[in-house]
């Protein structure tokens, strides 16, 4: 991301309307895949419906959202990855962390489509003791380039359909419905394996590690409409 500060003004959706109560159901969302596929682009498109094209591809964010959504009240704790090669020990404390997960890759990027399947490995095999499979969702992103598309459509499809995970094809640039589409059926898979699941089984993992990636509320109590620096992210991390 260039030096020059980004700020964006939090606006109200038709679907998804911004609501702060107490009584909100908490969900984790790891966003993943490779760098350049979208990913902070279609957080913060979801966020405060607007679109920004680029960001650092080094700064990893846990943004926090509060919706109302599908009649639910809704926290979203959403983990922005990097996309780049990391430590082991690091990957499997954020897949642990999330409730939920969204793989993207880019349809202009055949090696980011490549890394879908091992991302599903990685989700399953980390997660392979609860009692529900994963909460996956495979977003193809970027469908406004046809003139560099690498990866078709039926390539994708027939991914979701090897794994048995829902799939969506969007353009995180051409409107914010199609992303806000992709949180809402993920919202659906969780919630289902909540109101399943065990309690104790509910519990999720407080890591420490966890703890030193920065975060942002997106519109805290008393403050609506706020605006924030994107570059600013900076200043959140530790020396």
């Amino acid at each position: 991301m260039d030096k020059e500060t980004i700020s964006a003004n939090f606006g109200l959706s038709r679907t998804l309307k911004r609501t702060c109560s107490a009584s909100s159901r908490t969900v984790r969302v790891v966003i993943l895949g490779q760098s350049a596929v979208g990913k902070t682009a279609m957080v913060v498109r979801f966020i405060t419906r607007r679109f920004i094209g680029e960001y650092d591809p080094t700064l990893e964010t846990i943004y926090r959202h509060d919706v109302s959504l599908d009649g639910d009240m809704v926290h979203f704790e959403i983990l922005d990855t990097a996309g780049q090669e990391e430590d082991a020990l690091l990957i499997e404390e954020k897949i642990k962390w999330g409730d939920g997960f969204v793989i993207m890759y880019s349809v202009t990027d055949r090696c980011s489509f490549d890394e879908v399947m091992r991302l599903c490995f990685l989700i399953n095999h980390i997660r392979k003791c609860t009692a529900e499979p994963p909460a996956i969702v495979i977003v193809a992103n970027k469908k406004d380039l046809e003139f560099d598309r690498m990866v078709s459509t039926e390539d994708g499809e027939g991914l979701s359909r090897s794994l048995k995970l829902p799939f969506q094809e969007i353009s995180v640039r051409d409107g914010c419905e199609e992303t806000a589409r992709v949180f809402r059926a993920l919202y659906g898979i969780v919630i289902a394996q909540f109101d399943s699941a065990p309690a104790p089984l509910r519990r999720r993992a407080v890591s420490k590690l966890m703890e030193k990636i920065p975060r942002i509320n997106s519109n805290p109590p008393g403050t609506p409409g706020r605006s924030f620096s994107f570059s600013s992210f900076r200043d959140f991390l530790p020396d």
